[in-house]
């Protein structure tokens, strides 16, 4: 009997964020079992809804959006993210520069087929969000990890980088702030990492969709606003500044060295007409968003919900023996690390599956995240003050007791 198998191109992508253990966790659900989902930023989940405006506005244009539009997305929602390319500084872009897609993850998947022949190198942090990872390596790329280091509050070693730059390197990926550690980069770092991509012609592809979510008094700098000499692709979208994970709205902007990138350029317009176009409702929100009452701003503020916990999970980890980690300074995920003379992990996977089985609470593993060791989670902290008390006590329970 003849099988039908996955395609090679296949054969090392991996994106454990929805794999093995999310497997699991559906069948306890339809077991009947209530798992506390901690494994993916999903706002929607725990009661952070879209704003009503943003909201009012796609259902009041819904009639105007049966047809086709053109395949680089509605001209008032690429005008309103060139405005907001202004407001952050980012100069000389046109209408014609912004692509609008079903979320950034297609935007990355497309920038990266149009560019990567087989064996480019794409430099990329570790951590990393793995789309990135898998996106390069479904486009015939090869993924070169460069080391982002924990007793520097995560920031990227910039000797690592320079270290793993060859003359098939054709990017360097930044996600400012950083999903899953919560690093936001200073403009200094910027700086360095612009002068690498000078100095080897490297297109720099900077990923900001958490570019509101700060905390602290933080302050984000698009990368794209530093130079104008290099090629920039910046990534940013609704599905995290406004709580609109499933309206599935997301941008890509291409600034600096386009009199470089014509040809680029090119083949992303290229793959941009064969999808048709990105779904239009969700672009009927994307000027109200961007225009409208900031109300993430709220959030984040000492007292806000996010910025209250952030605080709670972050002490309550930090309160277990054992457990240290570093206090993100955006977006919604804490990255702590298990300290192996307390707790020698020899697979992580396994550390996170018999957490499900046990507490009902589903993390992901730190090595799907594309780092070389087994002693991190990622925890993300959406739920409600309460509900992370109960599962950072039940979380600092289980790992008293776990051995492997």
């Amino acid at each position: 009997m003849h099988n039908y198998s996955k395609s090679a191109k296949l054969d090392n992508v991996c994106y454990e964020i929805r794999g093995v253990v999310l497997r699991e966790a559906r069948r306890l659900e339809e077991e009947g079992h209530r798992v506390l989902k901690l494994n993916i930023g999903n706002p929607a989940t725990f009661e952070l809804d879209v704003p009503e405006e943003i909201q009012q506005d796609v259902i009041y244009n819904m009639p105007q959006a049966q047809g086709y539009v053109e395949s680089k997305g509605l001209f008032s929602a690429r005008k309103a993210v060139m405005h907001y390319c202004q407001q952050r500084g980012i100069a000389k872009v046109d209408i014609d520069d912004i692509y609008l897609g079903n979320g950034v993850s297609e935007l990355i998947v497309m920038s990266m087929q149009a560019l990567l022949n087989t064996g480019d190198e794409v430099l990329i942090p570790a951590p990393d969000y793995p789309l990135w990872t898998a996106a390069v390596t479904l486009s015939s790329g090869k993924p070169v990890h460069y080391r982002c280091d924990e007793q520097q509050n995560w920031f990227p070693d910039i000797d690592d980088i320079k270290k793993k730059i060859t003359p098939r390197t054709k990017a360097i990926v930044l996600i400012n702030p950083n999903n899953p550690t919560g690093a936001v980069y200073s403009v200094e770092l910027l700086h360095q990492v612009i002068e690498l991509a000078r100095k080897h012609n490297l297109i720099v592809l900077s990923d900001e969709i958490y570019d509101k979510i700060l905390y602290d008094g933080t302050v984000h700098t698009s990368t794209a606003s530093l130079a104008e000499d290099v090629l920039f692709f910046t990534y940013n979208g609704l599905s995290k500044n406004y709580r609109a994970a499933g309206y599935r709205a997301g941008w890509m902007i291409i600034s600096g060295a386009k009199h470089r990138a014509k040809d680029l350029i090119e083949g992303i317009e290229m793959l941009s007409n064969m999808r048709l176009c990105a779904n239009v409702p969700a672009q009927l929100g994307i000027q109200t968003a961007l225009g409208g009452y900031q109300s993430i701003n709220d959030l984040v503020a000492p007292g806000g919900r996010l910025f209250e916990q952030r605080d709670t999970a972050w002490r309550m980890l930090n309160d277990i023996p054992g457990v240290s980690c570093v206090k993100p300074q955006g977006a919604l995920y804490l990255f702590p690390k298990l300290d192996p003379k307390h707790f020698p992990i020899h697979n992580d996977e396994k550390l996170v599956l018999d957490l499900l089985l046990q507490e009902k609470i589903l993390l992901v593993q730190g090595s799907a995240f594309n780092i070389d060791d087994h002693q991190h989670l990622r925890v993300v902290f959406l739920p409600r003050k309460e509900a992370l008390e109960d599962a950072m006590g039940r979380l600092g329970n289980f790992l008293e007791h776990y051995r492997q």
